[in-house]
């Protein structure tokens, strides 16, 4: 609990702390990703499934971190006006956790029916994988500076943009490719499915990134 002699300061540098540490867990599955995507790569089946049973775990620990801050903030109660953009940041970075889990199902999927996916598509699924996986960098770097003032915070901000900007252009030239491709109805499916998740998990760091904007006013 709350004790009264708690200042605004002090709880916000708990909510932080623990929004931090819910960061760092997604980030973490996030990493894994194009870890799943080499195996892709070099069709290491066994390591692919390991790697997919670890972001499942990984998605329970995200989880129990997400609800750590849901309850971190209930026990700071209403001595903390910004509630909300704490929990909105920790909502939107679980939702990457989430989709973590859905490309490495499909990668795996693909690779136990044994479908043929041209190498070129399988790097640029590696490019895209490593852009994506800047773009959290980039916000968990967001994160690390909001106790130095709103400047810093929003210039760090703008780095994620950019990160996001470059998943967009990998995402649109691999799309097309995709298209132009002849592949297996059923690999393009799931293939243009993790294309779309990963574009999704950009988007939502960025989204994550203007609400740590929001934050820096009140840190």
């Amino acid at each position: 609990m709350v004790l009264p002699a708690e200042t605004e300061e002090r709880v916000k540098r708990r909510a932080l702390s623990v929004c931090r540490d819910h960061l760092r867990k997604v980030l973490d599955l996030t990493r894994k990703v194009p870890q799943m995507v080499d195996c892709f790569i070099k069709n290491d089946k066994e390591k692919a499934k390991q790697l997919f049973n670890e972001i499942r775990s990984g998605e329970d620990e995200v989880d129990n971190a997400r609800r750590l801050v849901s309850q971190e903030l209930a026990e700071i109660g209403a001595i903390l006006l910004s509630r909300e953009d704490f929990l909105r940041f920790t909502n939107l970075t679980s939702e990457v956790a989430d989709f973590c889990e859905g490309i490495a199902f499909r990668l795996v999927e693909i690779m136990e029916h044994e479908w043929n996916v041209p190498m070129d598509i399988k790097s640029d699924l590696l490019k895209l994988s490593e852009a994506v996986l800047e773009t959290m960098f980039k916000l968990r770097e967001t994160m690390m500076v909001l106790s130095y003032g709103s400047a810093k915070a929003m210039e760090k901000a703008k780095d994620v943009e950019v990160a996001e900007r470059a998943v967009d252009e990998l995402y649109r030239e691999l799309e097309i490719k995709l298209i132009n491709s002849k592949l297996d109805f059923p690999a393009l499916i799931l293939l243009r499915d993790i294309l779309q998740l990963l574009e999704d998990s950009a988007d939502k760091a960025e989204d994550a990134a203007d609400a740590a904007r929001i934050l820096s006013f009140i840190m």
